[in-house]
C-alpha cells in the first residue's frame, strides 16, 4: 500500500513539474527588462522554499533524537539532509545561470550569495562528519548537535535578501519586490511540485537509509562471532 502511494505521489509530482513547464515555457511572456532569462525564478525560489522545508524538517528530526534517542528520527534527519543539499545546490546553480546573463559572472560574493553558499557547506559538512563516525549512537548524536548549529544560518540566509542591498536583487515575493500576479501565481503552483517531489525522495531515502542501518547491525553482529 505504502509503495503504490509513494509511486501516485512520484507520478503525481510529475504531472505538476511537466503542466508547470508548460505553462513557465509556452504561456508566460518574456519580463521586459530580463528577457527569457527570468524564467529561472520559477524554480530558483521554489527550490529554495523546498530546502527551507526540509532543513526545518531536520532540525526538527535532530532535536527529536537528542530527547528521544530513537534512532528513527535520526534517519528522518539524514535524509531530509540530503534532500537539502540537492534543492540548495538547484537553488544556487539556476541563481549562478542568471546572473551569468543578468550580471555577465557567474558568481560574485555578495553578502546574499555568500550566506547562502555558507548553508551549501554546513549541511554539505554534516553529511560528510556522518561517514567518519561509525557507532550509530555517536553518529546521531554528534549529527544531531551539527545540525541544529548549522540551522542558524538559515535566519541570516532568509533575511540576507532584505538586510543587504547588494547585487541581488529585491525580494519578489515580500518586501520591495514586485512581481506580476500571472508570473507569482505560476511561481506559487511549482513550490508544490517540488514539495511533493521532495517528499517522495525523503521517503526512499528513509527505507534506504533504515534498510542499510539494518544491514551495518547485521555486520557488526557478524563481527562480533
Amino acid at each position: 500500500m505504502r509503495s503504490k502511494l509513494l509511486y501516485a505521489c512520484g507520478l503525481l509530482a510529475a504531472l505538476l513539474l511537466v503542466r508547470n513547464l508548460y505553462v513557465v515555457l509556452l504561456q508566460l511572456p518574456d519580463d521586459a527588462d530580463q528577457g527569457a532569462v527570468y524564467r529561472i525564478i520559477f524554480y530558483h525560489v521554489p527550490s529554495w522554499f523546498t530546502a527551507g522545508m526540509a532543513v526545518l524538517t531536520a532540525l526538527v528530526a535532530s532535536v527529536a533524537y537528542l530527547i528521544r534517542k530513537d534512532l528513527w528520527w535520526d534517519t528522518l534527519a539524514v535524509a531530509a539532509t540530503e534532500i537539502a543539499v540537492v534543492f540548495i545546490t538547484i537553488g544556487l546553480v539556476t541563481g549562478s545561470i542568471w546572473g551569468r546573463v543578468a550580471w555577465g559572472i557567474w558568481w560574485t560574493w555578495d553578502a546574499r550569495l555568500t550566506s547562502a553558499l555558507v548553508c551549501w557547506l554546513l549541511y554539505a559538512g554534516y553529511l560528510v562528519l556522518r561517514t567518519a563516525i561509525e557507532d550509530p549512537s555517536a553518529r546521531a548524536r554528534i549529527s544531531a548537535v551539527f545540525s541544529i548549529f548549522a540551522f542558524a544560518d538559515i535566519p541570516i540566509v532568509w533575511y540576507s535578501i532584505e538586510w543587504f542591498r547588494t547585487q541581488h536583487p529585491a525580494p519578489v515575493l515580500r518586501g520591495e519586490g514586485y512581481m506580476d500576479p500571472q508570473m507569482k501565481a505560476a511561481l506559487y503552483a511549482n513550490w508544490p511540485a517540488l514539495m511533493l517531489l521532495a517528499a517522495v525522495l525523503l521517503a526512499v531515502r528513509m527505507r534506504q537509509e533504515a534498510a542499510r542501518r539494518e544491514l551495518d547491525g547485521l555486520r557488526r553482529q557478524a563481527h562480533s562471532l
